[in-house]
């Protein structure tokens, strides 16, 4: 990019050799075309520079052009005298030419400039804006938006910088034409003149017009890549001060005036994304609260199950044997009739362990996910092919997860599918638990139909995992589940 000074020589220089070729074109026509009608050859110069550069150079152009020619085709020849009516006339006529072509030209370009300016910001916003829309995790928008807010303020460096609640600053995006060195994660206190120090006190945009002899932890690294000026735009979050934009350059050349309200654009979105970020955040938690405190109301109330009623039942049919037994054969009637109370009893009692498991398997807390899912697949009344290849133990909510994901799509398969065989792969990848159920039946599942699916897909994704079930008519349903899992709450089993 050229600066103001040398674009302007250049013009002059162009002005010259423009008046030079129109003089070389003048001198070939000059005997055969009156000398008056020549002029017109200057004045589309004049018009040329008006257009291409600016008034003053167009003046100039106006000047030197009136000069030669009178210099070279007016008798005397060879004068320098301008006094003839035509060259003065010539001349009036190429200034107010030049001034009022100037100044169209000149306002056409700055109404092409700012239309140019406008409509790159917008297309920038839009991107920035689609990113935020297709929910987009907040560190890919914050690059985007530190590379766009760059290049739209024609900077050489640009960060996007979070406030600490200790006082310092931390980055957290940054974009240069060049390679730089201040990394992603780097810590700076606020003890000199900053963009983020002004920005965070004030609340509002702010310029740095110089680093030199500034003390600090910023200014010095400033200096150090050569930054000459910056200006910057905080980020307010829930009328927080939550970070701070900010663009720097390298030369002595000051950022546009409207700088600050480009900014100020982007970090409007940028406050957009952390917010709806935390809402999700929020909301992911939320969840998981919500399925651990069910699962541990189940957890419970089978353990008082277990413990409580199934007890006392098992106690009340031992004691019914035991009467049976008393009683003597002489009253056949009443032996079988307690008999028959005791076989309703054990059905009865049977029936709450189904219950209990159903809430909460005891053999999943005790013995883990593998013990739990065999002997899911052996009360299955669908025959199915189980590989569990994983021996370890998870934390709850995962294992829990799991154990409903394959307790789901079984009871699925017997009740809608029509299958003669399910298979079920249990295994770890990284920090990942996949589970797969496939079934060999009538296919055609609907994930949205209101059907048990619904929920399996809340409670998989209430602890950060994912779902994906593919189920066209006639080819089987597969359910795909990926669980997060850390290794701190892994444990062999």
């Amino acid at each position: 990019m050229r600066s103001p000074v040398a674009r302007w020589l250049y013009g002059l220089l162009a002005s010259v050799a423009m008046v030079a070729a129109v003089t070389g074109v003048v001198a070939l026509l000059d005997p055969i075309v009156p000398a008056p009608y020549l002029l017109v050859l200057y004045l589309l110069a004049v018009m040329s520079v008006a257009i291409l550069w600016d008034t003053v150079l167009a003046a100039i152009t106006a000047l030197l052009g009136t000069a030669v020619y009178a210099y070279a085709f007016f008798s005397p020849g060879y004068s320098f005298s301008v006094a003839e009516s035509q060259s003065l006339a010539a001349l009036g006529v190429f200034l107010v030419t030049a001034v009022v072509v100037g100044r169209l030209a000149s306002r056409q370009r700055r109404a092409a400039l700012e239309s140019a300016r406008l409509s790159e910001e917008q297309s920038a916003l839009r991107r920035i804006a689609t990113l935020i829309a297709r929910s987009a995790p907040p560190s890919e928008v914050f690059e985007a938006v530190t590379r766009e807010v760059g290049l739209l303020a024609g900077a050489d460096l640009a960060r996007l910088e979070h406030f600490e609640a200790d006082g310092t600053v931390t980055g957290v995006a940054v974009w240069s034409r060049v390679q730089v060195q201040p990394a992603v994660g780097t810590r700076w206190t606020l003890d000199g003149p900053s963009i983020a120090r002004y920005a965070g006190h004030s609340g509002g945009p702010v310029r740095v017009e110089s680093f030199a002899d500034a003390t600090g932890a910023i200014a010095r690294e400033a200096r150090e890549l050569g930054i000459r000026s910056s200006v910057g735009c905080p980020i307010l979050v829930a009328g927080r001060p939550w970070g701070v934009i900010a663009a720097s350059r390298k030369h002595d050349e000051p950022f546009p005036a409207n700088t600050e309200a480009q900014l100020a654009s982007f970090s409007e979105l940028i406050a957009v994304s952390i917010e709806n970020a935390e809402a999700r955040a929020e909301l992911a938690a939320s969840r998981a609260r919500v399925v651990a405190a069910a699962d541990e109301a189940r957890r419970r109330l089978e353990r008082d199950l277990h413990d409580g009623a199934q007890q006392r039942l098992i106690s009340l049919a031992l004691e019914l044997r035991m009467v049976q037994d008393a009683v003597s054969e002489e009253v056949p009637e009443l032996y079988a009739h307690i008999g028959r109370i005791t076989g309703r009893l054990a059905e009865a009692l049977e029936e709450l362990r189904e219950i209990s498991r159903g809430l909460h398997p005891a053999i999943l807390s005790e013995g883990g996910l593998g013990p739990a899912l065999r002997a899911l697949a052996r009360r299955s009344a669908v025959p199915v092919e189980l590989h569990v290849d994983t021996s370890c133990r998870y934390a709850p909510p995962v294992e829990v997860t799991a154990y409903y994901v394959v307790s789901e799509a079984l009871t699925n398969t017997i009740k809608h599918a029509d299958a003669s065989h399910v298979e079920v792969t249990v295994e770890r990848h990284d920090s990942t638990l996949r589970l797969c159920v496939r079934d060999d039946g009538a296919g055609g599942a609907e994930p949205r139909g209101g059907s048990g699916l619904i929920g399996l897909r809340d409670r998989v994704e209430a602890i950060g995992g994912s779902v994906d079930i593919t189920s066209p008519v006639g080819q089987g349903t597969v359910i795909e589940v990926s669980l997060p899992v850390e290794q701190a709450n892994s444990r062999p089993s």
